[in-house]
């Protein structure tokens, strides 16, 4: 699916919204409430989206990539080598540091790719994911996909954020947060949309998420439990009372 499709799916999900794309971004203006002259005005990054290169430095990305995914399927995280890569790949070692400068970067270029898919599908996909759905739907469906994300891809996202932790608040993450943000904001006006969706963004640090999962042994179903009682209570007082 491409940008249009993305955009067409914004633009069904927000009320009173104008939405202006281009190659890249989202820009798109939010009526605070109903009747109100306030607008809040952001823009939605599209990650995932083609770059414009060679066909052979494509040939060689897509071979480096699907080598490194199958060592990493064979040996884990902690087995990606960039010369086992280039190896596997059939191409110089060179090639694989001046596309992906370390493992680091390496392992960040294979989440994208199922960051890209994960995208599209609550921008754009079927409801209670994507649009067409109530907000409060719509942040609970997010919330437990991102768990289950997490999850099937704990370790890869765990080296990624410990080996350049700032990474982890870029990309994807500003990403999550505005998608919550507006959410938030059309469910809630009367809350502090930002913060709430960093609070509930929170827990799916891969630090956390991991030390929860392997040392205090909390369940996948726990923790969407636990994520359905901050929701439950986010919600308009007439939805949270079945009105």
């Amino acid at each position: 699916m491409g940008i249009s499709g993305v955009a067409a799916g914004l633009t069904g999900e927000l009320s009173d919204c104008l939405c202006q794309s281009n190659r890249r971004t989202l820009r798109f203006q939010i009526r605070a409430r109903p009747s109100s002259n306030l607008w809040l005005v952001t823009e939605l990054e599209i990650l995932g989206q083609p770059i414009a290169e060679r066909a052979d430095a494509a040939a060689n990305r897509r071979k480096i990539l699907a080598a490194a995914a199958e060592l990493v399927a064979a040996h884990g995280v902690t087995g990606l080598s960039m010369d086992d890569v280039a190896a596997a790949a059939g191409v110089g070692v060179g090639t694989v540091y001046r596309r992906f400068k370390d493992r680091a970067g390496l392992a960040h270029a294979l989440l994208d790719q199922r960051e890209h898919e994960f995208q599209e599908r609550f921008m754009a996909g079927p409801p209670p994911l994507g649009p067409d759905a109530s907000p409060v739907d719509r942040i609970r469906a997010f919330l437990r996909a991102l768990i289950d994300r997490t999850d099937d891809q704990l370790d890869m996202l765990l080296y990624a954020e410990t080996s350049a932790p700032a990474a982890r608040f870029e990309g994807s993450y500003e990403v999550y947060h505005r998608h919550l943000s507006v959410l938030i904001t059309q469910e809630r006006s009367d809350v502090d949309a930002e913060y709430v969706a960093h609070l509930l963004l929170a827990p799916m640090s891969a630090d956390l998420f991991a030390w929860q999962r392997t040392d205090q042994h909390i369940s996948v179903e726990r923790m969407k439990a636990g994520i359905d009682i901050l929701i439950d209570g986010l919600a308009r007082p007439s939805t949270a009372e079945g009105d």
